[in-house]
């Protein structure tokens, strides 16, 4: 099925900020990037020609701040301010943005708006998503943000035991913490990398680093034993090296 795409839009006078931004949203599956502009003038001629989701808008610019470019429009895309002034926090929020990010802005920030954007108009697209790549040297640094009780909670991929689903719902377990959230299985199965976790049954994936022993029925990680599906059975057995 193909991802439904977040069309988005930055206007920002600092180049320093839309290279950012603009790599930021590379890392995300669900967003594409239609176009820069460095002034509000240039992003009124560009929205009146394209359609945009989802406005990364800086405040002080030159010609014509943030704030009052907004106030031009008619059909509002979704904004998310970018700014390096907390001052204008309370006043953003009043034009009813999405979000206020302020500069410098980091990548763990950046992803709680797009969550916001997810939970709000496109629950079905909601990430978590993958942050960092999950090469063998990113990933004691790789993670995802899992939504559970009302928070965006970070999870270190190299802490991951096992996932459970529990229909519409998965069971994220670590060693110290169990983290319940409203997702599928298959979509984690896509986001995690394929070397560092296995499906073994319609119910479970489990970390490979985790597992302490196998047979031909179930496999031991962490302090759980996990049954292997029939239908994954070969797939399983050929990836720990018995087949």
């Amino acid at each position: 099925m193909a991802i439904h795409k977040i069309k988005c839009l930055i206007v920002d006078d600092e180049p320093l900020a839309i290279d950012i931004l603009e790599r930021y949203i590379s890392q995300l599956d669900t967003l594409s990037l239609q176009g820069k502009c460095d002034n509000a003038i240039d992003a009124l001629i560009f929205l009146q020609k394209n359609k945009i989701d989802l406005l990364f808008l800086d405040i002080q610019m030159p010609k014509l701040s943030g704030l009052d470019f907004l106030k031009t429009l008619s059909n509002r895309p979704r904004i998310i301010f970018t700014t390096a002034f907390r001052e204008y926090a309370l006043e953003g929020f009043d034009m009813n943005a999405l979000d206020y990010l302020l500069k410098p802005i980091s990548f763990e920030r950046f992803l709680i708006a797009i969550n916001k954007y997810h939970t709000l108009y496109d629950p079905s697209a909601q990430l978590p998503a993958m942050i960092q790549s999950a090469g063998n040297d990113m990933f004691a640094e790789a993670f995802i943000y899992l939504k559970a009780d009302k928070k965006m909670v970070k999870v270190f991929l190299k802490d991951i035991v096992y996932i459970e689903s529990l229909k519409d719902y998965v069971k994220v377990k670590t060693q110290d913490q169990e983290i319940i959230t409203y997702q599928r299985i298959t979509y984690l199965e896509e986001k995690l990398p394929d070397d560092k976790f296995l499906r073994i049954h319609r119910s479970f994936i489990i970390s490979l680093a985790k597992i302490k022993s196998f047979n031909s029925t179930h496999i031991e990680v962490g302090d759980w034993e996990l049954p292997i599906g029939r239908q994954y059975k070969a797939e399983v057995m050929k990836t720990l090296g018995v087949m």
